[in-house]
């Protein structure tokens, strides 16, 4: 591997200019909206029964879009019960637009927010100091699994904090994904580092079988229209070839041999199908729901 490559999270305001770009290229949110509409009112029907209040954890908010739209669905099912809403997440800047988004929505009087600026390692590790283990109705974590070091652990310890009538939500990529074939073949030639790491629907099921515990899964289909990619010296492509390789200045710092590759890999029936003259990246999802 060339020395000159680096991860795509060690430089944070890149991350966010990519994942931007993903998200604009990508029906990753419309997927989940979908998601949080037709399914999640079945999910949420068992955490709240005959409670004054319902304590809800984001692992991983991110700027806040999802999270609404979940406390939208809560509101629904329990209207008029105050919502305990506390949000871990490293990222200053990813705070600061979920409380801007906060402040432009209507709507949400019994709902009480908390940030905490760190990581799923830091709130568990700062829990354990404090000797403090809150319980939860209701845990998510979305998108979000990639980005700790030990997952089994990590699901574990948040999965230890839930409620006899709680649930677990966890969305990942689907091992029926572009991502899955992209990171299986080409994840040990990129920058892999304890920045990041490779987990598809597949590998959560393999922890949560052995583990024991109980689950339902839900598929999301998604796509990304990643045909800028393929032109020499966009801007967004860039940015997309960054985000999918988790690399940081793809285009630039990865060997040509691999680059080739890669761009080659992506237009394959594997990651991609092509529609109306764009190639678009399976980009589809897994909702995997856990009991307590």
């Amino acid at each position: 591997m060339a020395s000159s490559m680096r991860s795509l999270m060690s430089d944070p305001s890149r991350y966010l200019q990519s994942f931007r770009v993903f998200l604009a290229k990508s029906t990753e949110h419309q997927c989940m909206q979908e998601f949080v509409e037709w399914q999640l009112p079945g999910v949420l029907a068992s955490i709240g029964h005959g409670k004054p209040a319902i304590n809800i954890l984001s692992v991983g908010g991110g700027a806040g879009e999802i999270d609404l739209q979940i406390l939208s669905a809560v509101q629904a099912r329990y209207p008029g019960v105050t919502i305990n809403n506390e949000v871990v997440e490293p990222s200053a800047e990813q705070i600061l637009k979920y409380k801007e988004r906060v402040a432009a929505t209507s709507n949400l009087e019994n709902v009480k927010f908390t940030w905490h600026k760190e990581t799923a390692y830091e709130y568990e590790s700062r829990m354990n100091a404090e000797k403090k283990s809150k319980k939860w109705d209701f845990i998510h974590m979305i998108q979000m699994l990639y980005y700790v070091k030990d997952v089994p652990a990590t699901i574990q310890y948040f999965h230890s904090l839930l409620e006899a009538q709680a649930k677990l939500l966890i969305i990942v990529v689907s091992e029926n994904s572009g991502w899955e074939t992209l990171w299986k073949k080409y994840g040990s030639s990129l920058p892999l580092d304890d920045l990041c790491t490779y987990v598809s629907s597949a590998d959560i099921k393999r922890m949560l079988d052995s583990a024991g515990l109980k689950y339902q899964l839900h598929e999301l289909p998604s796509n990304m229209d990643i045909t800028c990619c393929f032109t020499e010296g966009d801007k967004d492509g860039e940015l997309l070839l960054d985000f999918l390789t988790e690399t940081l200045d793809f285009s630039k710092t990865a060997p040509p041999e691999l680059k080739h590759q890669i761009t080659e890999e992506l237009k394959k029936p594997g990651c991609s199908g092509k529609r109306n003259g764009k190639v678009l990246f399976n980009n589809n999802l897994s909702a995997i729901v856990i009991e307590p």
